[in-house]
């Protein structure tokens, strides 16, 4: 048996063990509260997505500021939220295959379930468990507006998608996804890439109501794009899920967020003068959009990750920097920082105030 060596609330932030994933409980409420009152003053619902956070216990924080619900990538996370106590889940991709489509329909006997869909096969598959078990699954079509992933084209392909939904028994027919992907401001401005998307989800959307199918529901958007999205006056719900926490890639691009999430270091070897080695790695710390930054302390950068070491390059008072001293680390990508770890500690003015299990992390089934 494991022994998780976990700090009691109350601990102060200098004395929890590192590698710790630490969040600024003042920070993240206040970033769950500015996006609520965007999405109030722009009569848009907000759809919190937990691919980010990946726990019940940050998805019932965003429901009670307001969000009709959750948006989840995978069945796994879906089951975590629900379990939780979370009502309102939509999967926000394609559940496909004979294992994870009974799963899903199973959830609808406890909340409020959605699917995303692009293929009729999936479509007739998903009617039939939904059928078997006397559930009913709400179905939103996805729809490729910009990044060539999933969805089905807008016009007729998209028509015969919805016409499919329909006409199939367990499942209702919603609206419409169609999710932009991250762009920022910069390529927002200089490529006109909302009118592009925009006029895209416009197109899907006529073709759908001109064949006599009401769009109820327009989901998308994320933290880079909710605003240009989310005022669009066909657009219901937004998907932000990174504006919980930010991370180093978002943080420039959302400054109207504040940056909640850091991974707490301790160095563990000064082997030279311009060199010191923290205890923390590949295996606490993604860097699929590039190395972490150090935080508040002058002349150190992360140098390179090996799966236990952080090499940190010191130049100036950085060198000053001993063994045992503590360094705070801002992730670039969060979601996949997150999926690192088994807990959150979350703090408030510099004391531990709760323990939090991410109990999603890895649940991509």
């Amino acid at each position: 048996m494991t022994v998780d060596y976990l700090p009691l609330p109350g601990t102060p932030l200098e004395e929890i063990d590192t590698p710790a994933l630490v969040v600024d409980l003042d920070a993240a409420e206040n970033n769950i509260k500015t996006l609520q009152r965007w999405c109030d003053e722009n009569d848009v619902a907000a759809r919190p997505h937990v691919k980010t956070h990946k726990s019940p216990y940050w998805a019932l924080k965003q429901v009670e500021a307001g969000a009709i619900g959750v948006c989840a990538a995978k069945v796994g996370e879906a089951e975590a939220m629900v379990a939780g106590g979370v009502q309102d889940v939509l999967v926000a991709n394609q559940i496909v295959g004979p294992v994870k489509i009974p799963r899903l329909v199973a959830l609808a006997h406890r909340a409020r379930i959605g699917v995303a869909v692009d293929h009729p096969e999936n479509v007739k598959d998903l009617s039939r468990a939904a059928s078997k078990e006397g559930v009913e699954i709400g179905v939103l079509v996805d729809v490729n507006v910009k990044i060539d992933r999933t969805g089905v084209e807008p016009g007729e392909p998209t028509v015969e998608l919805v016409r499919k939904v329909a006409d199939s028994p367990g499942l209702r027919f919603d609206g419409i996804m169609g999710y932009e992907g991250h762009v920022s401001p910069k390529d927002q401005a200089e490529t006109n890439a909302v009118e592009l998307w925009i006029g895209k989800l416009e197109a899907a959307i006529i073709a759908v109501e001109e064949a006599g199918y009401p769009v109820r529901v327009v989901s998308g958007a994320g933290t880079s794009t909710y605003r240009a999205s989310g005022s669009h006056e066909r657009v219901t719900e937004v998907q932000c899920g990174t504006y919980v926490f930010m991370d180093g890639a978002y943080g420039p691009e959302s400054p109207e967020f504040t940056n909640a999430l850091t991974v707490i270091a301790q160095v563990m070897s000064r082997p030279v003068p311009h060199r010191a080695v923290l205890d923390i790695g590949l295996k606490s710390m993604s860097v699929d959009s590039g190395l972490p930054q150090v935080m508040s302390r002058p002349g150190a950068a992360i140098e390179k990750l090996a799966e236990e070491h952080g090499i940190l390059s010191l130049h100036g008072q950085a060198r000053n920097l001993d063994v045992g001293d503590r360094v705070s680390l801002l992730p670039m990508h969060g979601d996949t920082t997150i999926n690192l770890h088994s807990h959150y500690f979350c703090v408030r003015k510099g004391i531990l105030e709760d323990v939090v299990p991410i109990t999603a992390r890895g649940r991509f089934r």
